[in-house]
């Protein structure tokens, strides 16, 4: 156990229920990939090999209910795979029935009725891999763009192109990347002159921000949109929320220079098994790792956030075209919409996260969280309150675990005492991966002159009182 007194002091602090006026909210997610072609085992849940991936009348569904989780934006992923194309091409063979409407068709008229922007992909020329330093892939990208403008350009949801230009950032953007993008982007503009154009490169966690070449090879860019990828999901550093914060700022500096759009691809999955594997499957994350990845998005300076991914990842329990991982994919969707509808416990999660509760430990072990070895222990609380908040680290992978429950005593002259009130911490299925924090909320106490805390740890806990 170390810094006793610190959980001393901040247990005294009186915090009161609900949020006061004008304090900060995290941006929500407004924009979603859509992801048609299944590749690998990542699409295990959101895609299936099994399920009719191109049935208008699905796609027909799922965009009526991401335009009800909020989405405003649908970027395609890609709209052909393999030399087969999802839009009635004539480049390229059909990857869904001749005698029926196609799944991009159908997405576009969904996305029309419910006045939601889309962006049109250039890819796959082949594959997911596709590698524009192939003058063949370049060009196959170009005649797909010059078809499918002429063939979505006039459509009311056409909003723009997603160039699937993924290149690595860090240490600074390669020339061939810049050159890849704009050639992409120059034949874009000819084309549809008022379109945006959106790329999404990932590499913000090796990014060397002290080059001057950072800066202007993003100033080179003739883009009107960088959606980074947060890279939370593929988890490329062992606590990656704690730079993405301060890489965040740095990034908006260098926007604010530019005048292109700074947007936030945040990565809301975790992994069914081995982390960032191609043979392993998507799942939700947990829900208090993707808070606290929309709260650092907004306080770096995002003007929007966009997911890879919502769709087939969160899942409505009441569509009539499941999708997702059956139990994970329901649970992160009622999450995601009790917070969007203003729960009390996730907006208290989110001021902590967004710092409107001052100073507070997050996910890495480095903050200034007390330590508790595995065994039995008491806190006792110096000054009684009528709220006690636990927050705790939540870091399977490094064996720090929350004890399953948490139990809360009250005594009247510090020597008897009653037990109040035991509450379970929350269960995850899916932590193998993340760094996260949850929370314990013990509220609406009876007076008492003191109190303490109680709980038994089978693994290192790593907790904080407020």
């Amino acid at each position: 156990m170390k810094r006793l007194a610190y959980i001393f002091l901040m247990a005294a602090m009186v915090l009161s229920c609900g949020r006061p006026a004008a304090q900060k909210k995290a941006l929500p997610i407004t924009g979603t990939f859509i992801n048609l072609p299944y590749q690998d085992v990542r699409n295990k849940y959101t895609n299936p090999a099994e399920m009719d991936g191109t049935d208008p009348q699905m796609w027909t569904a799922k965009i009526a209910e991401m335009k009800n989780m909020g989405m405003e934006y649908l970027i395609f992923m890609s709209v052909a795979n393999e030399e087969k194309a999802y839009y009635p091409s004539k480049l390229m063979d059909w990857h869904y029935p001749a005698d029926r409407q196609s799944p991009v068709d159908a997405i576009m008229d969904a996305a029309a009725e419910h006045g939601m922007k889309v962006f049109m992909s250039t890819g796959w020329a082949k594959d997911q891999d596709d590698n524009l330093r192939d003058p063949a892939i370049k060009g196959r990208q170009i005649e797909m763009m010059e078809e499918l403008a002429g063939l979505y350009g006039d459509h009311q949801a056409f909003y723009g192109w997603y160039l699937p230009v993924e290149d690595c950032l860090g240490p600074v953007l390669t020339d061939y990347a810049v050159e890849a993008v704009n050639a992409l982007t120059a034949r874009a503009r000819e084309l549809t002159p008022a379109a945006k154009i959106l790329i999404s490169p990932y590499g913000i966690f090796n990014s060397d921000f002290h080059d001057p070449r950072y800066e202007e090879q993003l100033s080179r860019l003739e883009v009107d949109i960088i959606a980074y990828q947060d890279e939370i999901g593929c988890v490329r550093e062992r606590y990656p929320l704690t730079n993405l914060r301060s890489n965040w700022k740095k990034l908006r500096a260098i926007h604010d220079k530019t005048g292109v759009e700074m947007w936030a691809n945040c990565e809301t999955f975790a992994w069914e098994r081995g982390t960032n594997d191609r043979t392993s499957a998507l799942v939700p994350a947990p829900f208090p790792r993707l808070l606290s990845q929309l709260a650092a998005a907004t306080e770096g300076g995002a003007e929007r956030i966009v997911s890879f991914i919502m769709c087939g990842l969160f899942d409505d329990p009441a569509s009539e075209y499941p999708l997702g991982q059956p139990e994970w994919s329901a649970k992160a969707y009622e999450d995601y919409m009790t917070w969007l509808s203003g729960d009390e416990h996730w907006a208290l999660a989110e001021d902590f996260f967004i710092g409107n509760r001052g100073p507070v430990a997050l996910e890495d072990v480095d903050d200034p969280w007390d330590i508790y070895a595995p065994g039995s222990h008491e806190i006792v609380l110096e000054d009684a309150s009528s709220e006690v908040i636990v927050r705790l680290l939540n870091c399977h992978k490094d064996g720090i675990v929350p004890p399953a429950a948490i139990s809360l005593y009250t005594s009247k002259d510090g020597k008897e005492w009653t037990l109040t009130e035991e509450k379970q911490t929350p269960v995850w299925k899916n932590t193998g991966h993340d760094a996260f924090v949850d929370m314990v909320v013990f509220e609406n106490l009876p007076k008492a002159k003191h109190m303490k805390l109680a709980f038994t740890a089978d693994n290192d806990v790593y907790l904080e009182v407020r």
